[in-house]
């Protein structure tokens, strides 16, 4: 049960850093632990399939150098491997015109991050490309386009297997070890030693850092996103993807409207609490998960913040009026009736103890450990560039 590599957490982030680094390095004996049974069963498999653009991120940021550079390397990947997707563009619409100023600052945002070809469009233009649009103005950004990221993780995993990568499944790991020579890898039912190890656990990040770091400053709030899903007969009310311009008061995207590959339109994601880690639907709680999250000191700073931003997103939630006139600020004809129950993901959000919602990639390592601690979307644009990163970390090691 020796190894040179354990890769703890079988996300897209997880498979795509094995697979690179057995690119770079195809002599090591690798091996990634699951705790499910399968791979890309939360934030990975449950998203909406958006290849980023990187016009959202901080320039300079970690988020925007691993969008843009992952962004090329996922688009490649795709092509040379037969998976399909599409770049098929976006639009991100200002629905009035107090919106103006922070569509601006995002559109600068994204000239500074090197997006060539973003392009701001009055009300006829936008309608040219989304006829059923409502909007005073908006940027139009062709780099966006989708895919399917469960098809990308299988095909890491597949990479990874060829060059005698393994995986084990229904595996969870309870502690970590880091010794001088090496580490240990304690699950329920097994021992396991490697000279290095990653960690890419998700909604479990922060409990899995603790292990070998009990003083981490970070705790890891999940917060559920609910999509609809709009009846075929209605779906040519959108072409591709309209967003709305965030709201600077609150860290997330807003509900939005997305082609998926597979031809089926998405409304959403919301973006509310969930009282467990795991909580994709409403009833789900666990109590103790639940109460570590709001006795967090980081967390009560949150709520301070954004309460009132908050309370709307839970509104939104239980009322399927209230979710449809948010999207009706965009598209005016769409109706309650046009809206299926669709399904959830839950987003991973690092939260500091002093009280903000990290905003970056964040990685904690140590002499044979590195753990990603912070990685919400756009990781899964951003996993073969992460995936790099994490690679040259490690076999300097070795070196």
């Amino acid at each position: 049960m020796k190894y040179d590599v354990i890769v703890v957490g079988a996300g897209i982030v997880g498979l795509a850093s094995a697979f690179k680094i057995l690119e770079k390095n195809p002599r090591l004996k690798l091996l990634i632990i699951e705790k499910e049974n399968q791979i890309s069963k939360h934030q990975s498999g449950n998203n909406s399939g958006v290849i980023h653009s990187g016009i959202y991120y901080k320039p300079k940021s970690l988020k925007a150098i691993n969008c843009i550079n992952g962004y090329k390397l996922l688009v490649k990947f795709a092509e040379e491997n037969d998976i399909k997707f599409e770049i098929c563009g976006k639009i991100i619409v200002a629905t009035s015109e107090q919106q103006i100023p922070d569509m601006l600052k995002l559109y600068n945002s994204g000239i500074e991050n090197g997006l060539n070809g973003i392009k701001i469009m009055r009300t006829e233009e936008l309608k040219e490309i989304e006829p059923y649009v409502n909007a005073v103005q908006g940027i139009f950004v062709p780099q966006t386009g989708i895919i399917n990221y469960s098809q990308v993780s299988e095909k890491y995993l597949e990479k990874i297997k060829q060059w005698d990568g393994e995986i084990v499944f229904n595996s969870t790991v309870i502690n970590i070890k880091e010794k001088t020579d090496e580490c240990e890898i304690i699950t329920e039912d097994n021992h396991f030693q490697s000279k290095y190890v990653l960690t890419c656990g998700g909604l479990y990040s922060d409990y899995l850092a603790k292990m070998t770091n009990p003083e981490i400053d970070i705790r890891i709030i999940p917060f559920r996103g609910e999509y609809y899903k709009i009846k075929e007969e209605k779906k040519h009310l959108i072409r591709n993807l309209i967003y709305p311009v965030p709201d600077p008061n609150f860290p997330f995207l807003g509900v939005h409207f997305t082609r998926m590959i597979d031809g089926k339109v998405e409304a959403g994601p919301n973006a509310v609490l969930a009282f467990k880690l795991e909580g994709y639907r409403k009833i789900d709680i666990n109590l103790i998960e639940f109460f570590q999250t709001i006795t967090w000191p980081g967390f009560i700073s949150v709520v301070k913040k954004y309460w009132k931003t908050g309370i709307g997103e839970f509104y939104r939630s239980f009322s399927k009026k209230a979710f449809v006139k948010e999207l009706q600020k965009m598209i005016p004809e769409i109706q309650e009736s046009d809206l299926e129950q669709g399904g959830a993901g839950v987003r991973a959000q690092a939260c500091s103890k002093k009280g903000g919602l990290i905003d970056d990639f964040y990685f904690v390592e140590s002499k044979r450990l590195l753990h990603v601690c912070n990685a919400p979307s756009p990781a899964a644009t951003s996993s073969l560039s992460i995936g790099d990163y994490v690679a040259n970390r490690i076999l300097n090691k070795f070196n």
